[in-house]
């Protein structure tokens, strides 16, 4: 429980640093508005689903990744700014970080909901749809990138944030897809562990 009250306490600290200035605002509750609206759900669900610790920890850094954003746009933050200029790249890929976050995170959330609830019980099933509902939830993310673009006009050019790049679209989607992938991957054993460690508690 502590750790879990410690990320909460830091995800409000840096949601309130990100109030502060940010670079525009109408970005900012664009960017910040599904990592609000993620941690209300899980505290008010908390007591009849928790989640791994891992999980958790998962879950913040991707609402640091949506904050940090958010503060600056995604377009304009500054380490990745630097790196474009040390690396010669044509523009800021810190938004690939996000859309790879994008598919990271819900993958874990997905597996651990449909695992421990027993909807599906063959591991390689369970996998591949954990894979589809990762890649479906950043298709929906492009659509309403799109609906705000074109119901805003020029006001939401730095939350679409394509940067010139005519496959800025697909390109999100392949990064939240292959960020599923890796997870499931790399860290499917060890967020079975974990929770078989919480379900033995």
């Amino acid at each position: 429980m502590k750790l879990i009250y410690t990320l909460l306490g830091l995800t409000v600290l840096l949601l309130i640093w990100s109030a502060i200035n940010p670079f525009e605002y109408f970005t900012w509750f664009l960017e910040v508005l599904p990592a609000v609206i993620g941690v209300l759900v899980l505290i008010f669900t908390f007591k009849k689903f928790r989640f791994t610790n891992f999980v958790y920890v998962l879950i913040f850094f991707h609402c640091v990744i949506l904050i940090v954003g958010g503060h600056y746009t995604y377009v304009e933050v500054p380490l990745f700014d630097w790196m474009q200029e040390t690396f010669n790249k044509t523009r800021n890929n810190y938004d690939k970080v996000g859309h790879f976050a994008q598919g990271l995170v819900p993958a874990m959330i997905a597996r651990e909901l449909l695992g421990r609830k027993k909807v599906i019980n063959s591991n390689s099933w369970l996998n591949f749809v954990v894979v589809c509902i990762a890649m479906a939830i950043s298709v929906a993310y492009e659509f309403i990138e799109w609906a705000v673009s074109l119901g805003t006009g020029e006001g939401g050019d730095s939350f679409l944030g394509t940067q010139g790049y005519i496959w800025d679209t697909q390109s999100d989607m392949l990064y939240a897809t292959i960020g599923a992938i890796l997870t499931l991957i790399i860290f499917g054993e060890y967020h079975r562990s974990q929770i078989n460690k919480l379900m033995s508690n």
